[in-house]
């Protein structure tokens, strides 16, 4: 078996950390954010979920054949994903309505540049460069939501006052959950060895980091 997990850690870490280092980034896990910023926040990632299936389901699609083991197993993960992940983006609907915003003027909001260009990237990544850039997209968004999204559920709580999970359900039970597919997102990456999946994965975490700090750098 091949460590292409703690390759693809190394070799992506300063675009984690220029997702972390970001002074938007950074003041928001600090401090939380205005209920104005936080509800552009959510409008976008209303988006980025609501994607992120069909995102999924184009990568499986194209993904391995039946004498290919290494990325049949990462073919089923994605179906599991999915299953898992199926109406997440009514999460983001709730916490938006319970800070005040109508879900029927959530379902119309225009998602920004940077969000366009995000699921542009990866429905494009996953369609025509290789399939197994979405692995990229989930450990890219799972390392955020993971590791960043418990201090940045609390701060949001405590800056708006809000109550219990109210408001900040999806990114708090995210936190905890990306932890858990994390784990199992490394038993899928590790066994990967063909050059042009790994080279498309880095790719994929690298735009995701990227895209996904504008995202946050223009609310």
């Amino acid at each position: 078996m091949s460590l292409f997990f703690a390759e693809l850690v190394a070799c992506t870490d300063e675009d984690r950390r220029g997702f972390e280092g970001h002074p938007t980034v950074m003041a928001a896990v600090a401090e939380g954010m205005s209920k104005e910023r936080y509800c552009a926040l959510l409008l976008e990632l209303y988006h980025v979920v609501w994607y992120f299936n069909p995102v999924c389901a184009a990568a499986a699609s194209r993904m391995g054949s039946p004498s290919d083991e290494t990325l049949q197993a990462a073919r089923h993960f994605l179906y599991t994903h999915m299953f898992e992940e199926t109406g997440h983006e009514i999460w983001v609907l709730n916490d938006l309505a319970a800070i005040g915003v109508a879900q029927a003027d959530a379902r119309r909001h225009q998602p920004s540049i940077y969000t366009q260009c995000l699921i542009g990237f990866n429905h494009f990544a996953a369609e025509h460069v290789h399939p197994a850039s979405a692995l990229g997209m989930l450990y890219a968004l799972e390392v955020i939501a993971s590791v960043y999204g418990g201090p940045f559920a609390s701060a949001i709580r405590e800056s708006l006052f809000l109550d219990g999970s109210a408001g900040v359900s999806f990114i708090d039970s995210h936190a905890s959950m990306d932890a858990e597919h994390m784990a199992a997102l490394r038993l899928v990456l590790n066994p990967i060895e063909d050059p042009a999946a790994q080279a498309a994965i880095v790719t994929s975490v690298r735009a995701n980091f990227h895209h996904f700090t504008r995202i946050i750098e223009e609310i």
